[in-house]
């Protein structure tokens, strides 16, 4: 009797782990994808995460891909050109650098990399990693933002955008699929 209990609520929870989502899963380094939140523009919506694990709990990561955007000859050049096409205005327009930005190497990608400082439009003051990456002509633009450290923020960022299911995913992505 107490093994056919035993084995009843082992199916019942298998059932139930099946009937998540996908997206209310978290995935490597504990992040869970959420809705795109911003206006359209001219560029396609791309992928938003949250954070909901480890040193980066509640912090939130922003992908997509600006097909024809670079320049196919020096590629993210500098740190200005991090400023412009990153979508960090569309957190919040109210942004400073924190420093200079390096140079950077995600999915077979190179580009540029670059901390900020937000003010949020509830006051808050949150940290941000700006990240730039070129592929031929076109650019791949993520974000991550969130109200802790910003290392600990931008190094779970660039973890996550190395695994298997995204760098799939950006390779797509600026193959126009």
């Amino acid at each position: 009797m107490r093994r056919a209990a035993t084995m009843l609520m082992a199916v019942i929870a298998l059932g139930a782990v099946s009937n998540l989502r996908a997206s209310e899963m978290p995935r490597a380094g504990g992040w869970r994808e959420i809705a795109w939140s911003f206006p359209r523009d001219g560029w396609p919506a791309g992928r938003a995460f949250r954070c909901i694990a480890g040193g980066c709990d509640g912090a939130e990561l922003y992908i997509r891909a600006k097909r024809g955007f670079c320049n196919c000859d020096t590629g993210v050049a500098d740190d200005d050109e991090v400023d412009r096409v990153t979508d960090i205005d569309l957190i919040s327009p109210r942004f400073v650098p924190a420093g200079p930005g390096h140079a950077v190497g995600v999915a077979a990608m190179l580009g540029r990399i670059r901390l900020y400082d937000l003010d949020m439009p509830d006051g808050a003051r949150h940290a941000a990693t700006g990240l730039a990456l070129s592929r031929r002509c076109d650019l791949l633009v993520a974000v991550a933002q969130g109200a802790g450290e910003a290392n600990a923020v931008q190094s779970a960022a660039l973890v996550f955008l190395e695994t298997e299911e995204m760098t799939r995913w950006m390779a797509e992505a600026l193959d126009g699929r």
